[in-house]
């Protein structure tokens, strides 16, 4: 069955340039299409919009304008796929602050009433994490526990009914060589094509 899949890049350089994040991405989307599913992109570098300050602004604040097509973009997906590189030990703070604006109420989960827990208005929709990192992933996933990803995974995106949440963990990305490059693109490309 083939499946509406969008790409949010989470890599903050806006320069251009292909990073390792970028590559594994479009390997992942060229899979995707090959395989007959639809494809769409959100590459957060390019919006321009601003940071959330308050809890009143995330609640009843407008959404900007400049990501209005992304929340059209994360309604219109069957299964979402972040790629991001570990900074500090967590997502930049650019696709963070993109998270915080398009997972609003009345989008992503109900306004909840005095003492009700908002409805989660996100489910039916599934999702990958795809995260590089300078260290080993073993060390990230066991020493670390993957704790911002499992953050990630349970606080935003389960939070708003996206399940099941997989993730793919690439560490040691300096060391990979165009070999190493060359064998993740295929590893994402076979997902794409599974749409999974």
């Amino acid at each position: 069955m083939n499946k509406r899949i969008l790409i949010i890049q989470g890599h903050p350089d806006a320069s251009g340039a292909q990073h390792l994040c970028h590559v594994l991405a479009q390997a992942y989307a060229q899979g995707a299409i090959a395989a007959g599913h639809e494809v769409q992109v959100v590459d957060v570098a390019t919006l321009d919009f601003p940071l959330l300050r308050s809890q009143q602004e995330w609640e009843e604040g407008a959404v900007p304008p400049a990501l209005i097509a992304s929340q059209k973009a994360i309604a219109w997906a069957d299964h979402l796929v972040l790629f991001f590189p570990l900074w500090l030990g967590d997502m930049p703070a650019l696709l963070k602050g993109f998270l915080e604006q398009v997972a609003r109420p009345g989008f992503a989960l109900s306004k909840g009433g005095e003492g009700r827990l908002p409805a989660k208005l996100l489910t039916g929709r599934s999702a990958r994490v795809v995260v590089t990192m300078g260290m080993p992933a073993l060390i990230y996933r066991w020493y670390f526990r993957a704790h911002s990803v499992k953050a990630l995974e349970r606080n935003i995106l389960g939070f708003v009914g996206i399940a099941p949440i997989r993730e793919t963990l690439i560490g040691g990305v300096d060391g990979l060589g165009e070999a190493g490059v060359t064998t993740w693109c295929g590893k994402l490309s076979k997902l794409g094509r599974r749409a999974y």
